[in-house]
């Protein structure tokens, strides 16, 4: 039976544009089109339809909003179209933040290299997304545990110096008082700390992966005792909103990455999109290395890349993660570290938006231990002896 997919813009010919790649796809139908999100949020009752594929800006009812409103109706896989400007990376983050599990650029040209990739490309989403209806339901996006902050008017983000602290996402999570401890769950048996040392923590994603980095640094403490770098499979206009995004939300420090970066403890480099960032230099006193994307390399950035270099730097000092997303960037750099001694988990198939990239490292046998996402950043504070 053929995937049903609901277009959702307020351009005519974007809509029939969108319409005809998803129709030449034999898995794919299209059962439906909307001007606007309320005709939208009426159709989603009507159609039931497994994917929906929406714009941001439009009358009546904005994307954002509706993506709110079908996650309360119901849920259903949402892929966003969105402008690669500053604001459409805000409004594609806070579309992600609604519900909405990926997104891709509205111009085709920005998405590949050519028409007939991009074409695959909207394509493939579209099929990965589907069936994750249960995936929407079983992890009650229609009420998200971590809200995001805005900035207050008048004020620069980076002038803020009040930060979420964990206790306080603990108590959205359970309905507590920010007075209790924030790590108050039961600890599985089966998760016993290594007993390693180290000196970095390397975190790789992509689709799927804005929210839950999202969820896992905010859990982190101010104090944190070694560097991180995140790469996350992001266009080049959206990596400096989407930094700034998780440093006001984090009480850890997080920035865009930028070319001779020295790492420091308690702060988070995410890699900038469009580039590849390189670990250099020595264990103590290393450094960022920004370099050109690469006309060959599928992925800007790459997580092989990102990780096979702090395997070079760091050997046997590395907590590793592959967290969600399409494709297998992340197996190589991820064998490259644990060839040096170092620790590799992946998240495991049940809270993953896409099962890609971290079952290419369990299939591997690289990694030691497959964990759900609300649990990792509990599993990172108890192997590195904090908790």
């Amino acid at each position: 039976m053929a995937i049903k997919v609901l277009v959702v813009d307020d351009s005519s010919f974007f809509r029939r544009r969108v319409s005809e790649i998803i129709n030449a796809d034999p898995r794919l139908t299209v059962v439906g089109n909307a001007a606007n999100g309320k005709e939208a949020c009426e159709l989603v009752k009507v159609l039931q339809p497994d994917v929906i594929t929406m714009d941001i800006e439009m009358p009546v009812m904005d994307g954002i909003t509706a993506v709110r409103e079908i996650m309360k109706i119901a849920p259903t896989p949402i892929l966003m179209f969105s402008s690669l400007t500053q604001d459409g990376a805000k409004a594609t983050l806070d579309a992600l933040d609604a519900g909405a599990l990926d997104f891709l650029p509205k111009k085709f040209e920005d998405i590949a290299r050519n028409r007939d990739e991009a074409v695959d490309l909207l394509q493939k989403r579209v099929a990965e997304l589907a069936g994750k209806r249960f995936y929407l339901r079983r992890h009650n996006v229609s009420s998200p545990a971590i809200k995001t902050l805005s900035t207050p008017p008048g004020r620069n983000m980076s002038a803020m110096t009040s930060k979420v602290r964990p206790a306080a996402i603990s108590a959205i999570n359970t309905g507590r008082t920010g007075s209790e401890p924030a790590l108050t769950a039961k600890i599985p048996l089966r998760f016993r700390a290594s007993g390693k040392k180290y000196q970095l923590v390397a975190i790789g994603t992509s689709t799927g992966g804005p929210v839950a980095l999202q969820k896992i640094l905010t859990q982190l403490p101010a104090n944190f005792p070694y560097p991180i770098i995140l790469v996350q499979h992001m266009p080049a206009t959206f990596t400096a909103a989407f930094a700034a995004r998780l440093n006001n939300l984090c009480s850890i420090e997080v920035k865009e990455a930028q070319n001779g970066d020295i790492l420091r403890a308690g702060v988070a480099y995410l890699a900038p999109g469009g580039q590849q960032m390189m670990v250099d230099g020595r264990a103590v006193g290393a450094r960022l290395r920004i370099i050109d994307g690469g006309e060959r390399m599928n992925y800007k950035p790459c997580v092989d890349v990102s990780f096979g270099s702090a395997a070079k730097v760091f050997n046997d000092r590395v907590l590793s993660i592959v967290l969600t997303g399409m494709g297998a960037d992340g197996r190589e750099g991820a064998r490259m570290l644990k060839a040096n001694g170092s620790t590799v988990w992946a998240q495991d198939e049940d809270s993953c938006v896409v099962y890609g990239m971290p079952q290419a490292v369990a299939k591997a046998g690289i990694s030691s231990h497959d964990l759900p996402l609300d649990r990792i950043a509990e599993y990172i504070l108890i192997e590195l002896g904090l908790s």
